[in-house]
């Protein structure tokens, strides 16, 4: 297996163990891998309490060898996903009026087991 595949697994196993959590924390996931022109949104959620339309970056790292995966997401990714929160909100019209960014990251550790940790309204 090549190291490509084998981030690109890592990436997917992150994305899968993000919804499930934000599923568990009480979101409803409404579209994962979300595509337009402008790019691609990992994961949009509802949450209830709040009402608010969720758009969540996942970021998926093996140990922090290479930083915490909070610190992967840019100035430059945060603009982009305010871009592609507009996208998404005009192309889904009336679904949610407020909306903010949050970021998932998860940590992989060697004994195969997963850190997740959910930094909520990223973009104030």
């Amino acid at each position: 297996m090549t190291k490509s595949t084998r981030s690109r697994e890592l990436g997917i196993r992150g994305e899968q163990e993000a919804a499930e959590h934000l599923e568990r924390s009480g979101f409803r996931i409404l579209a994962r891998n979300w595509r337009c022109a402008e790019g691609e949104i990992d994961i949009v959620a509802h949450e209830a309490a709040t009402g608010d339309v969720v758009i969540v970056e996942v970021k998926t790292r093996r140990g922090h060898g290479a930083g915490h995966p909070f610190e992967a997401v840019s100035r430059e990714k945060l603009s982009r996903l305010r871009t592609l929160a507009t996208a998404w909100s005009l192309a889904h019209p009336g679904v949610g009026c407020r909306r903010r960014i949050d970021v998932v990251g998860v940590t992989a550790w060697p004994d195969d087991s997963l850190t997740v940790q959910h930094l909520v309204a990223v973009d104030l």
